[in-house]
């Protein structure tokens, strides 16, 4: 949609030329009528994103595969204030050992993080359970300020898995 606002914008703008070096005022009114359209558009825009909560456009977004849905679906009223949901309070972040953030640091195995959560969870977290999430390597999750959720216990995991196999006998 913003590219049709910044269309519209052009257009406005190649109509005003010719509406300031003419004696025809129509220019101007196409012109203005131009740049009400491109509002209007942007309001609509606005409106879709907020209704269905979307995130706004231009804003930084990973590209990653989400797992359960682009976006969550509702009436579009909002619920009253009160205390947080059980669900929607954030898991304490893992108290990891020196050692094993050493070996997570170099590793690429995915994790998963929600969006405008500090934690990263491994996929089977229960604290995650159907919300919608991205896949992130977990080198990049720590590298962007993610930390380890206490719940699934990402670190402990992924350590002592590396550690098993790195102990395994290769053939």
């Amino acid at each position: 949609m913003l590219y049709i606002v910044l269309l519209l914008v052009l257009a406005a703008l190649g109509l005003l030329v010719p509406a300031l070096t003419s004696a025809q005022t129509y220019w101007a009114w196409l012109s203005v009528g131009a740049s009400g359209a491109a509002a209007v558009v942007l309001v609509l825009d606005w409106w879709l994103r907020h209704r269905s909560g979307a995130p706004a456009a231009g804003t930084g977004t990973v590209d990653h595969q989400v797992t359960v849905g682009d976006h969550q679906g509702g009436t579009g009223v909002e619920d009253a204030p009160g205390p947080p949901d059980q669900a929607e309070v954030e898991p304490g972040e893992e108290d990891t050992d020196a050692g094993d953030a050493l070996v997570v640091s170099e590793l690429t195995h995915e994790v998963r993080v929600l969006d405008e959560r500090p934690r990263y969870h491994l996929a089977a977290c229960p604290w995650l359970a159907s919300r919608a999430s991205l896949g992130l390597p977990v080198n990049e999750a720590r590298q962007l300020g993610f930390t380890p959720c206490a719940v699934c216990r990402p670190d402990s995991s992924l350590a002592a898995e590396k550690r098993a196999d790195a102990e395994r006998p290769t053939p």
